[in-house]
This record gives C-alpha cells, sequence and structure tokens, in this order.
C-alpha cells in the first residue's frame, strides 16, 4: 500500500493506485502473459490530486 503525506489529498477516482497491469488473456511467445498499463485519467498516474479552492460568494 503507498504511503502518503497526511497533508497530501489522495485521488478519489484510484484512491491511490494510479496504474493498474490488466492481462489481455494472451501469452508471449515465452510463456509469460501479455499486459497492459493502465494510469487514472483523472491523476494522470500521480496518485494525488490538486485541492481546488470553491468559489465562495460573498455578500446578498
Amino acid at each position: 500500500m503507498p504511503q502518503h503525506v497526511p497533508n497530501t489529498p489522495v485521488c478519489r477516482d484510484c484512491d491511490g493506485f494510479p496504474v493498474v497491469a490488466i492481462t489481455t488473456g494472451t501469452r508471449n511467445s515465452d510463456g509469460s502473459r501479455a499486459t497492459l498499463r493502465i494510469t487514472c485519467r483523472a491523476c494522470r498516474g500521480t496518485g494525488c490530486t490538486v485541492r481546488r479552492s470553491a468559489l465562495v460568494r460573498a455578500g446578498r
């Protein structure tokens, strides 16, 4: 499990696991499985997101 700094916001889409390996079901010539590496689109493979400040309307 990845270690995070307490103040670093974790990506809510990948929950801190930004890269996964998916098997395609086929095998390579040496007998190993063919895999694809997929990265999280939301955080672009970093595992954390930048907090965006909310727009606050003051007054009436």
